[in-house]
């Protein structure tokens, strides 16, 4: 095993909570200022629409890299001793499944209704997928705001010092 010196720990650890709060303040800016603005400006409900589904789109597969190098991290400081990165590494799965249930799953499927309804040439909210759009949306901000609060938490954890064991 590689000797790893408690500067170097203090170090990764920083690393870790920089990159962890850049990440948590990016889906807290995006899902409440960035989207709720679009709306609010915007003066057609579906042009809003579009755009915010393509930043959450970017945001989705940013959380998946960050959550997958942010993983292996963890693996690698809890090699190293940090065993409080034990509890980590499942907020990270958390947020990992929530990002891979939005870009996999939900947002596909909305595009794919949104599509459809503007074959029928209309907008999805006035079309006949209104209803199964509605649902999905409401089941996607659900998820975002679980991710988000995983997030919150996670970004509290690590703001506290941790030993290596």
């Amino acid at each position: 095993m590689l000797h790893i010196t408690a500067e170097q720990h203090q170090i990764a650890q920083r690393l870790f909570l920089f990159i962890c709060s850049l990440w948590v303040g990016s889906l807290i800016t995006v899902g409440y200022l960035v989207a709720p603005t679009l709306f609010a400006t915007l003066n057609d409900r579906q042009v809003a629409g579009m755009v915010a589904g393509a930043i959450f789109k970017v945001e989705a597969y940013i959380s998946l890299v960050l959550c997958v190098g942010l993983l292996v991290l963890a693996n690698l400081l809890v090699s190293r001793g940090l065993q409080a990165y034990r509890m980590i590494r499942w907020l990270l799965l958390a947020m990992l499944l929530c990002a891979a249930a939005g870009s996999f799953v939900l947002m596909p499927w909305m595009e794919s209704l949104r599509e459809e309804a503007l074959l029928l040439g209309m907008p999805v909210r006035y079309s006949p997928l209104a209803g199964l759009f509605s649902t999905l949306h409401g089941l996607s901000s659900a998820i975002f705001l679980v991710q988000s609060l995983l997030g919150v938490y996670l970004v509290w954890r690590l703001s506290r010092p941790m030993t290596v064991q």
